[in-house]
């Protein structure tokens, strides 16, 4: 170390020589020394430190820690302490070399060299001629990301033409550094925009606008970037970002409405999850007057639904008879009178609902007369006496107009609704003069800040962003809110015992759409989901239809009771003794971990270059995968191969179908609900040591909170099957067909119950589900072929001995015994009852064994899906002789 430390005199080359060899022995504070050292020996400090950076090598390798780089940050401490030493005493001709010679060293070192050189030698100052030739310069050698850099430090955005510099840009998939570049000049931010939108039709040609900069080289990946679906999505977020008229983007519009238009069909007429009032109000305000949507619109009523409603928004359009689709015109002549316009509901509605829905749905326990509408400020009184009770318990809920077409992604507030025991309150905010009134305002202020009253809500980060877009005022004087429990927090962590391999706790799957966010809650603590029919309501619209009323006081108050059933039992559902624990605990923990990550800046920052030093002599983790890109080879041959059991995902919620396709391979996945942060995958990664998949924006957010090599990013446009196939190879997973539906599509679970033929149609007959055949009596028995079948007590072998005409096919999984099912409620440990309603009575002739998922209680059986599964990932399979001669028949289901 003492050699290190010998004086080199004024000599450039031989200090550059010596810290070299000092940089690449990691003696980094013996650097610092005697670069310290050799600044105050050099006759002129400015022009030695030019001498030294100009032959560091490594500077072009972009690193953000080289020796250059290095070298720069000792030479700022030093300056602190030489305050002499500026350009200010250095001859006008020396200077301008000086800061040209600083200038050429942007061209191709990193851009942490930018801002230190541009403060050290003033290249703020230089003669405009002179940035403009270099930022062209750097523009001809492809260096778009460096010259946009310079051109914001150096406030040279208006002289440089704007869309030579950020398209480019664009294209290299770098459009946030193009929103800073436009960001606070007005004109150019409505040129970004514009140019945009003007790429969101069906005629842009990507190939076209890439001759236009020959010499740029793009990924696949970075070209998918650039289609209409993506950029309308920036579009609107730029728009709303910089305040840009939606008039300016009518592309970008007309796709959003389009696709507004397009999912309102599924959701009327395939999902079925949208009255015929919400359907008509949202169809009417989406298509306006736009008369390539009109026609769209009635494409797809002849698509969807039927030729008489079609001609029936044709004639209340006055559409073309030349645009109209085959059919309608013919429709439209035999039309009587009666049935030319658009058929409206009228009919009075009842609070009591039918028998059947109240056998489906949750119903709200307390009458019309406990519901009070408020849309007076002398009605407030009653509501504010039963709500801030201290020690009270009040279910929070909002409601808000969906926003369709919307350019806006924060809609006002339009029902407040709070339920305490035996009463709910809704509070109408679209009454003139009743959301600003001092009194509702003083209300709300005191209701979320009294931290005596229990608020219990279900995804309260939307409704209270709602709250600030009604109440500005909150923004300025932000809102203390104080005892909020939100039942997400709680459903994450029964969700998350759910998926948990020593219990899986059942998740009841009924008919109908799969539900989802507070439902499936409800459904799970109180056994019946709720009637989301009037979710998606214009509840801007006065008066509220009934249904509409009933709907928002059972949206609230379904809380209460769910929050008094998990009080009752919570170790039942995996919580603990004190819900209200759960989000302080979560907020602790937020803010240790907050404190954590400041302090290990503070110390990285302390440590500067010796903690980089200790760092280099670590080895670093071994990364599982880097970021999935289309032009990734085959297998990766770096990872040993590995069962599918060994990998274990958590799917953003963008990719559910990649997650469904890798649970029918076999693999351990955790898939994100639609309206889950996508953070929790964060969470989930780092408590179960799981890898992330995701794509789009969140990974970049997503990478940064866990280890090198958890997060994944896979391209949006591939289709699921594709991505599929490329996790398994990049992981060189070597899935065999007994993986092949080894784990449950629905919840996951790895473990199965055996059910014979002939102990299946008992079930079935004593439940009540074979009641014809029972009158068959053993006529229908006699088609049943007897099964020599191992005691289902111990299935544990993975192999089946069956009789002719039984499934070869045995899956790679856990097998639980008979005696795990309840005789009684026909319920595994985990709480999942057997779902026989789902088996077609006539399977049971055809098929001999039936797989019954301990999880959910879902029944599967040995059918077609098999053999599509292994023809889809046939290139991926692991088949061997001995797994060719037990692959499973090709029967049909």
């Amino acid at each position: 170390m003492s050699q290190a430390l010998q004086p080199v005199g004024a000599d450039p080359t031989a200090l550059r020589q010596q810290l070299f060899d000092l940089w690449t022995r990691k003696e980094l504070e013996a650097l610092r020394a005697v670069a310290s050292k050799c600044f105050s020996d050099f006759q002129c400090p400015l022009e030695g430190l030019l001498c030294v950076l100009e032959g560091c090598p490594g500077r072009q390798k972009g690193k953000a820690h080289t020796m250059g780089h290095s070298i720069l940050m000792e030479f700022e401490n030093w300056r602190r302490t030489n305050t002499k030493v500026t350009l200010q005493g250095v001859p006008e001709a020396c200077k301008l070399g000086l800061q040209r010679r600083a200038l050429s060293l942007l061209t191709d070192a990193q851009p942490t060299y930018m801002g230190p050189l541009i403060n050290i030698y003033q290249l703020q100052t230089l003669d405009r001629s002179i940035l403009r030739l270099h930022i062209i310069r750097l523009q001809s050698l492809n260096c778009y990301r460096e010259a946009a850099l310079l051109s914001m430090k150096l406030e040279f955005q208006n002289e440089v033409d704007m869309e030579e510099m950020c398209v480019p840009l664009i294209l290299q998939d770098k459009l946030p550094i193009a929103e800073s570049y436009v960001s606070g000049h007005p004109e150019m931010e409505e040129h970004l925009v514009t140019l945009l939108d003007s790429w969101c039709t069906l005629y842009f040609s990507i190939e076209q606008l890439c001759r236009r900069f020959p010499r740029l080289s793009l990924s696949k990946h970075q070209k998918d970037q650039i289609q209409p679906k993506m950029l309308s999505k920036q579009v609107f977020r730029l728009m709303e970002k910089f305040s840009i008229k939606p008039g300016l983007c009518p592309n970008a519009v007309y796709k959003r409405r389009s696709d507004s238009l397009r999912f309102l069909m599924y959701k009327r007429f395939v999902e079925k999850g949208m009255s015929e009032e919400n359907w008509l109000d949202h169809v009417q305000s989406t298509v306006a007057d736009d008369p390539e949507l009109q026609i769209q619109l009635v494409e797809m009523l002849v698509k969807y639904d039927s030729l008489v409603r079609a001609a029936q928004w044709s004639i209340r359009y006055g559409l073309s008879n030349d645009r109209l689709p085959f059919g309608v015109r013919d429709t439209i002549g035999s039309l009587p009178p009666s049935l030319r316009k658009v058929a409206k509901s009228s009919s009075a509605e009842s609070w009591d609902t039918p028998q059947a829905h109240c056998d489906r749905f949750y119903q709200l326990p307390i009458t019309r007369e406990h519901v009070h509408f408020l849309e007076m400020p002398e009605e407030l009184e009653r509501c504010r006496k039963a709500v801030l009770q201290p020690g009270s318990v009040v279910g929070v809920d909002m409601e808000w107009r969906a926003g369709f077409g919307a350019v806006s992604s924060q809609q006002q507030v339009s029902l407040i609704q709070l339920a305490v025991l035996g009463q709910v309150f809704l509070l109408d905010l679209c009454a003139p003069g009743f959301s600003q009134h001092v009194d509702m305002v003083d209300f709300i202020t005191r209701f979320f800040t009294d931290p005596t009253v229990l608020k219990l809500g279900y995804g309260m980060s939307g409704d209270l962003r709602g709250l600030l877009a009604t109440w500005p005022q909150f923004s300025k004087e932000p809102l203390k809110i104080e005892g909020l429990l939100d039942l997400l927090t709680l459903h994450q962590k029964i969700q998350r015992s759910t998926s948990s391999r020593c219990g899986p706790r059942g998740v009841l799957v009924g008919e109908g759409p799969v539900e989802r966010g507070l439902s499936l809650l409800v459904q799970q603590v109180l056994g019946r989901p709720l009637d989301k029919m009037e979710q998606l309501s214009n509840w801007e619209r006065r008066p509220l239809r009934t249904s509409q009323l009933r709907y928002a006081a059972v949206d609230a108050y379904c809380l209460l009771d769910v929050y008094s059933a998990l009080a009752q039992d919570p170790a039942c559902f995996g919580l603990p003794p004190d819900l209200r624990s759960i989000s302080a605990l979560q907020a602790e923990k937020s803010r240790e971990e907050k404190m954590k990550k400041g302090e290990r800046r503070k110390q990285t920052k302390h440590q500067g270059y010796q903690g980089r030093q200790e760092d280099s002599k670590t080895p670093a983790p071994t990364p599982i995968l880097g970021p999935v890109k289309s032009s990734d080879p085959g297998v990766n041959s770096q990872c040993p191969p590995v069962s599918p059991q060994q990998l274990r995902v958590v799917c953003d919620n963008m990719l559910q179908g990649l997650g469904r396709y890798l649970r029918c391979l076999g693999v351990d996945v955790l898939m994100l609900e639609n309206n889950d942060d996508h953070r929790l995958a964060a969470q989930l990664a780092q408590e179960e040591g799981r890898v992330i998949l995701t794509c789009g924006q969140p990974y970049q957010t997503l990478k940064s909170q866990v280890g090198e090599g958890r997060c994944i990013a896979l391209d949006c446009s591939e289709k699921a099957r594709d991505q599929a196939v490329r996790v398994l190879r990049h992981f060189n997973v070597r899935p065999t067909q007994s993986d092949i539906f080894s784990r449950c599509q629905v919840c996951n679970s790895d473990q199965y119950l055996k059910l014979s033929r002939e102990d299946m149609t008992r079930l079935l007959m004593e439940r009540g589900f074979l009641q014809n055949h029972q009158q068959d009596g053993e006529n229908w028995e006699e088609e049943l072929d007897p099964l020599t079948l191992p005691a289902l007590s111990t299935p544990q072998s993975p192999t089946l001995f069956l009789a002719p005409g039984a499934p070869r096919y045995s899956p790679h999984c856990r097998w639980a015994p008979l005696s795990d099912l309840d005789p009684e409620s026909l319920a595994f440990p985990g709480g999942a009852v057997i779902q026989l309603q789902t088996v077609p009575s006539g399977l049971l002739p055809r098929i001999p064994i039936f797989f019954i998922c301990t999880g959910c209680g879902k029944v599967f059986w040995e059918g077609s899906h098999f053999s599509k599964v292994v023809s889809q990932f046939q290139e991926v399979l692991c088949i061997t002789p001995d797994t060719e001669d037990t692959s499973p028949s090709s029967k049909q289901a």
